[in-house]
């Protein structure tokens, strides 16, 4: 998805070009699409010297496509009439290029008032998906009825928060944006994550709650969400929102976050989700750290000395894993559970559903 050129005469109109391509963008991974991140598309912009927001020929929206590694790459523009008049009215125009076969669509375009915006890409999202999913059983009202209308001042606030220079902007912009609509989502996801970022836990929890069910950050959402309570000692809360998250994304990190909160509260199913996540990569130190853990506080020594050793094959350099060997060589038993404990199980920071989403779309579209 590529930003909107603007074909305006107002430059200070260049964040429309971004919303339509966020917002547009996250109804479709909303129902099921696997859409490439705004990181990646910037990274290649910057690496091609393409300006953002400017007119791009097919050409060019080849070379961006196949730069991504993408199978198709929606792209359009925009312009705006009546500008000195007290209502303008906006028209956005888009086509869905297929590289696998270098074919394009027709032209979907749409015309309405300006702060009709948030409807209008809502129906221009519409036309993408049925041309994207042609056999689609959704009916258009019932897409377009899952979609929350958003004020245009908000959006505004939000998208200039994205492309804003410094993180103080950011923060206020995002802030703004939360405030002016109270069921906006984008931006109580990004103040959970900015939040986070600062070890702001209990704020940060705040927004991240917030985020709503049907917004394509929910289970990034709810994975921070879980890291915030686990550091503020909420480990039921924790548990709860990692456990949500493993129903939908079978994640390593996820099930072994969903362990250690587990093993916080003294829960014999930690084991099996610590083991879970080992499953899916025995190459990860921390994921045989805390099978060793598991089974240490269970009196498990010798099994657990196993975990440790393997801990330390891929490790050598982790004083913590040969304390814990060498409490179990000693056949130390665990005390009174400490949830200050240096020994005690390993969190993983990063959530990363991208490349799963890609394997399921990959096997998806053999069968």
């Amino acid at each position: 998805m590529l930003p909107f050129a603007n074909l305006a005469k107002d430059q200070a109109l260049d964040w429309v070009g971004e919303s339509i391509c966020e917002n547009v963008a996250d109804a479709l991974s909303a129902e099921g699409l696997l859409v490439l991140d705004r990181e990646a598309r910037c990274e290649v912009y910057r690496r091609m010297s393409l300006r953002q927001y400017a007119l791009l020929t097919r050409a060019t929206v080849i070379k961006v496509g196949e730069a991504l590694d993408a199978d198709h790459v929606i792209f359009g523009q925009f312009s705006v009439s009546g500008e000195t008049s007290g209502k303008r009215s906006i028209r956005l125009a888009a086509r869905v290029l297929d590289l696998t076969r270098l074919r394009q669509s027709v032209e979907f375009s749409q015309t309405a008032p300006l702060e009709d915006l948030a409807s209008l890409q809502v129906s221009l999202a519409w036309e993408a998906y049925r041309y994207l999913r042609p056999q689609t059983a959704r009916s258009e009202a019932e897409f377009k009825t899952s979609r929350q209308a958003t004020r245009i001042d908000a959006m505004e606030n939000y998208i200039r928060g994205l492309v804003a220079a410094t993180q103080e902007q950011r923060h206020r912009l995002f802030t703004q944006a939360a405030r002016l609509d109270p069921n906006y989502s984008q931006p109580r996801f990004q103040l959970g994550r900015w939040h986070w970022e600062r070890k702001n836990y209990q704020v940060a929890a705040d927004w991240l709650k917030q985020v709503a069910a049907s917004d394509p950050h929910y289970r990034a959402a709810a994975f921070l969400l879980g890291l915030s309570r686990y550091q503020l000692g909420d480990y039921a809360g924790a548990e709860e929102a990692f456990a949500g998250v493993a129903k939908q994304i079978p994640l390593n990190e996820v099930f072994n976050n969903l362990g250690a909160a587990q093993a916080r509260r003294d829960r014999p199913e930690a084991l099996d989700s610590f083991r879970k996540a080992l499953e899916g990569d025995e190459s990860d130190p921390v994921y045989h750290f805390n099978v060793g853990y598991a089974l240490w506080r269970q009196g498990e020594f010798d099994r657990a000395a196993e975990s440790f050793r393997a801990a330390l094959d891929r490790n050598s350099e982790d004083p913590e894993t040969t304390l814990m060997l060498g409490r179990c060589l000693k056949r130390t038993r665990a005390r009174s559970l400490d949830t200050r404990s240096e020994a005690g199980p390993r969190l993983k920071q990063d959530f990363n559903e991208t490349a799963y989403l890609q394997l399921k779309q990959m096997l998806e579209s053999k069968k």
